[in-house]
């Protein structure tokens, strides 16, 4: 390869909502949790001597970023530890259809939803930890104060909406789990981000130049952030309680009731592959706002700079 490949930046084009998704896609491949401890090693192996300026002989573009993907879905990348199997996110799709199967599965029974929904949190909390951020890192009182909430948060929702749906047609009560995660993650994301609401959020230049924190940013980075993972959430959780009311209906599951937990579980995991990149395509991963959009001080402090810029960056989070 005569050009050197900047391996700091995603292999498409981030401006465009297609290219999000080609990089999401390669992020949270289920197929890379397979991957063996030898070719994880292989892989950072590759990574890091071509980008400490080594030319790697024998080894093509393709195979280079092969390398990379495979990196950066298993070590953290402020770290370069090797994170925790389940918390990586190519094990959203395969951990998330399996709790999101047996959440839809078992909604009417409050043991059975107490159960799941601290799975699912717990879950959450692991993958929160996983991949925590290695400069600021989120606190144990910060972990803790969050599942706990979040947890509660579900469980009352799920068991307060059970009980309003009794009355009601059985789809309704089938969107019931999805309801108690859309609540959940109102809660959970703004708590584990809190810091950044009372601090800010770094901001940058276009070439990556500090220029300060701002609360404002954090906010609107926190919102898409929580918009993106309910959106994940819909098709796998809306679609499929459609999908068992119709084969409710017609009799399906009275004649086979082994296939409920199973068919809820597949069909959450063809959803969850396609929502899961693309909604985390929804935003830009380095999002911009327009100076004038900033605390008043923070705005007074950027006009001072030579040159100052009309927009600055900040990186949204997941």
């Amino acid at each position: 390869m005569s050009d050197r490949i900047n391996l700091d930046l995603p292999r498409y084009d981030q401006s465009t909502y297609w290219g999000r998704a080609k990089h999401f896609f390669t992020v949270t491949n289920p197929l890379n949790v397979l991957a063996s401890e030898s070719e994880l090693d292989r892989a950072k192996d590759i990574y890091l001597r071509y980008k400490n300026g080594e030319n790697i002989p024998g080894v093509s573009e393709d195979e280079l970023w092969r390398a990379k993907n495979l990196y950066d879905s298993a070590f953290h990348p402020d770290t370069g530890e090797k994170m925790l199997l389940i918390g990586r996110m190519s094990a959203q799709v395969p951990m998330n259809m399996t709790i999101t199967g047996c959440m839809m599965t078992f909604y009417k029974s409050t043991p059975a939803v107490f159960f799941w929904q601290w799975v699912n949190q717990s879950f959450n909390a692991i993958v929160n930890y996983t991949n925590r951020s290695g400069s600021t890192p989120i606190t144990l009182e910060e972990s803790g104060v969050s599942y706990a909430l979040a947890t509660s948060g579900a469980v009352l929702t799920a068991l307060g909406l059970n009980s309003m749906a009794k009355k009601a047609p059985p789809l309704v009560g089938r969107l019931v789990p999805f309801a108690a995660v859309a609540a959940a993650n109102c809660i959970n994301i703004p708590l584990m981000r809190r810091r950044e609401l009372k601090q800010g959020i770094s901001l940058t230049d276009k070439d990556g130049g500090r220029i300060g924190q701002s609360a404002i940013a954090a906010q609107k980075a926190i919102a898409q952030v929580t918009f993106s993972r309910i959106g994940m959430a819909v098709p796998s959780m809306v679609l499929t309680p459609v999908l068992m009311n119709a084969l409710e209906k017609r009799g399906f599951l009275r004649r086979f009731p082994w296939a409920n937990a199973p068919i809820q579980t597949l069909f959450c995991g063809l959803c969850l592959t396609f929502a899961t990149p693309m909604c985390c395509a929804l935003f830009s991963q380095r999002a911009a706002i327009a100076v004038d959009q900033l605390e008043p001080e923070l705005q007074e402090e950027i006009n001072k700079m030579k040159n100052p810029p009309k927009v600055v960056y900040y990186n949204k989070g997941l």
